[in-house]
């Protein structure tokens, strides 16, 4: 058997070990650019759930890099929204998460761990520089981390973009 087979089977035998390791990778990547770039944050809470479904469940449709990037981008530009018309209210708590909720869903862009970005935003009083960074860069990078990960492992990915 040569290198490739036996690669590709341990890939088929052990998926949560290579799902957590492409996490890890992703990750600590992102961890590494923070302390190289600490102009900027490049981690976010969300972005440990976007690992689950990006390396645990790649085929699926929460996955794909359209459904990252807009999901994430999406909800933090309501978060955006209605922290700077409304400011931090229950009501407005609420507000923003479901309108995140509805417009990923009109859109086809769902990506539940993006739903929690509204609250991030809201609760810790971003401005809109977090819609560049640590969103719209992370995004990218995780996207870009999945791609070469999943190939690397002779996984299809994505489905579809």
């Amino acid at each position: 058997m040569d290198s490739k087979n036996a690669f590709c089977g341990f890939v088929r035998r052990y998926p949560a070990l290579v799902a957590g390791t492409g996490a890890m990778l992703c990750i600590t990547t992102l961890a590494g650019l923070d302390g190289i770039y600490s102009s900027g944050l490049w981690l976010m809470a969300p972005f440990g759930a976007t690992m689950v479904i990006l390396f645990g469940l790649p085929d699926s449709p929460l996955a794909q890099p359209r459904n990252i990037l807009f999901g994430h981008l999406l909800t933090t530009l309501v978060g955006l929204i209605v922290l700077n018309s409304f400011g931090v209210q229950p009501w407005s708590l609420g507000l923003a998460v479901g309108l995140a909720v509805s417009l990923m869903m009109l859109t086809k862009t769902t990506h539940p761990p993006a739903g929690a970005n509204p609250l991030i935003v809201m609760l810790s009083g971003q401005d809109w520089h977090f819609l560049w960074s640590p969103v719209a860069l992370g995004a990218v990078i995780i996207i870009m981390g999945g791609l070469v990960y999943h190939r690397s492992t002779g996984q299809k990915y994505p489905v579809h973009w």
